[in-house]
């Protein structure tokens, strides 16, 4: 399981959310084997006074929401995958793109009425 919560500022990326999205998306496929129609993504989009940081105005915060239990070379994959395949594709510098992958356990959630560590996955956590 993997919930994406991305952070820009509404100008610059409202219109361009389902391009973020299938980046985004194939990204997580790619390095952590998420099944395609594996897809939880919120778009936290701001006015442009409520993003403040040192960066340019297309400054975007990816933040990952997870189960534990992928290996450090996996959140490595992901990471290198942010910026080798998704930054470039959204002609985004390095400065510009921030990823942060949050892991929970998986007692943690509550998903079709059970708790996270009952469910049934038909995908692999422990990449």
């Amino acid at each position: 399981m993997a919930h994406v919560k991305v952070y820009g500022r509404r100008s610059v990326w409202a219109e361009r959310r389902q391009e973020v999205s299938e980046l985004l998306h194939a990204a997580l496929v790619s390095a952590w084997q998420l099944p395609e129609d594996k897809r939880f993504q919120r778009f936290l989009l701001l006015d442009d006074d409520d993003l403040v940081a040192p960066r340019s105005d297309a400054y975007l915060v990816v933040e990952v929401l997870c189960f534990t239990g992928r290996s450090r070379e996996a959140r490595r994959a992901l990471i290198a995958a942010m910026y080798d395949d998704v930054a470039p594709a959204l002609r985004l510098s390095a400065d510009d793109l921030e990823i942060v992958i949050v892991e929970s356990p998986r007692e943690n959630w509550g998903i079709r009425g059970v708790s996270g560590d009952e469910l049934a996955l038909t995908y692999r956590v422990d990449v």
